[in-house]
């Protein structure tokens, strides 16, 4: 006979009260296990979401989750560890520039990585534009990879904290994703198992994000890096503006393009920033001193790392990237200067051209996406292009360009621009 029953565990956090630590223990267990039914955890789930968790209570829930499945082990590594998370963004391809970056300064990332699902785009979706790379590796794999290489970007074996699995696909089904307590426990539940020594978070912020309100932000940076300190992870998180994409490129292939013309020693102005602030981050995180990631990035060792860990995965650097078989140009209505690109919009442009998909079982093109040739503070011209959409459907162009109405704004020329500070805030 358990100590604990289902209805018992959903009716004190529905009455507001906190969960003991063998009500959470049980009821991650039970639910992984099959005997906690869907419709009781997503009761609870709405709960936690109406009524909240202490910090003991997101703590117990992270370890039960975490304790669910298998942890991994770096220490038999000959360098220290450091892994970075995103919340998701739009255009956000700053972990293909950044594990090679981090190694290539002497600390190993291993950065399990998920695929795109709705407006934010997948890493492993991007990465598997390229010619012959896996995602799938062995945790013997990934040992050896992270070794030789320093660098591997691959999908999480399925023994890292299965109730995760099992709990994510049921909030995304039962208006639950929002809840900051289970945000927080899924995405840390997942880095703590891991095994990592440092871990910096990259909390997203705007209309492009999943949190739109800076206070949103900062109170789940604040949970997941009191959740990693707890657990004996050096953790920070920096709060960064998601309200315009990232870089030039939204889509899959085009945004390998832009994150290889980084490591180039090139590419957009935003993206490097990111890229070098969450290095720098990462590093100081391991404990390395004396490296400026800067410097990694303008003598090619960046690169050469890049190519390593793409060869290591099976795929070839040099192989040309799939192109859209087809493409449409919408140029400027008129003079003046972009003062507005809004990222939710050039998102869903690029989610409705093929770049993401709608279910997890849904394929993706790995041409399809937007370029824009403007950015915010940019004077444009009439008649000159300002987005490039590309799909191989090109039935999907009009529903693209119905998202991009009214997402950008042009103004006068001369009309003042102030660019909002891409990192806004440090919490660590």
């Amino acid at each position: 006979m358990s100590a604990h029953d289902a209805v018992e565990v959903i009716l004190t956090k529905r009455d507001r009260g906190e969960l003991s630590d063998s009500q959470i223990d049980w009821v991650v267990d039970a639910y992984t296990r099959g005997e906690v039914a869907d419709e009781q955890m997503s009761a609870l789930a709405m709960a936690i979401l109406l009524n909240g968790m202490t910090r003991r209570e997101i703590a117990r829930w992270t370890g039960a989750m975490i304790a669910s499945g298998e942890r991994m082990d770096f220490s038999s590594l000959s360098r220290p560890t450091a892994d970075k998370h995103s919340t998701g963004g739009v255009g956000d391809k700053i972990t293909l520039p950044l594990a090679p970056l981090v190694a290539a300064c002497g600390v190993a990332v291993p950065q399990l990585s998920g695929r795109g699902l709705g407006h934010t785009g997948g890493t492993l979706d991007k990465l598997e534009a390229i010619p012959g790379w896996r995602a799938g590796l062995s945790n013997d794999e990934m040992l050896a990879q992270l070794e030789s290489v320093g660098a591997v970007i691959c999908a999480a074996g399925a023994g890292l904290a299965p109730a995760d699995k099992k709990l994510y696909a049921l909030r995304d089904v039962t208006g639950t994703v929002e809840a900051i307590p289970l945000i927080a426990s899924s995405i840390m539940s997942k880095k703590i198992a891991e095994g990592t020594g440092a871990l910096v978070l990259d909390v997203k912020v705007g209309t492009g994000a999943f949190m739109k309100s800076l206070d949103d932000a900062r109170e789940l940076a604040r949970t997941m890096v009191d959740l990693g300190t707890d657990a004996g992870v050096h953790t920070v998180a920096l709060l960064t503006d998601m309200s315009t994409p990232l870089g030039n490129t939204a889509g899959n292939a085009v945004e390998v393009a832009e994150s290889v013309e980084v490591l180039a020693g090139g590419g957009p102005a935003d993206v490097v920033e990111l890229t070098v602030a969450l290095a720098r981050e990462m590093l100081a995180g391991a404990g390395v001193t004396g490296v400026d990631p800067a410097d990694k990035l303008a003598d090619g060792s960046a690169m050469d790392t890049w190519r390593a860990m793409i060869r290591a995965q099976g795929g070839d650097p040099d192989a040309p990237l799939p192109t859209a078989r087809e493409s449409h140009v919408v140029t400027a209505p008129a003079d003046g200067v972009l003062t507005r690109l809004d990222a939710m919009a050039v998102g869903l442009a690029a989610w409705r051209l093929g770049a993401g998909r709608a279910r997890k079982e849904d394929p993706v093109q790995a041409g399809a996406g937007v370029v824009w040739h403007a950015r915010p503070g940019d004077t444009v011209r009439a008649g000159e292009p300002l987005f490039t959409l590309l799909t191989d459907t090109p039935e999907r162009f009009d529903r693209a360009l119905a998202s991009l109405e009214g997402g950008y704004d042009i103004e006068p020329s001369g009309t003042a621009f102030t660019a909002q500070p891409l990192v806004i805030d440090r919490i660590g």
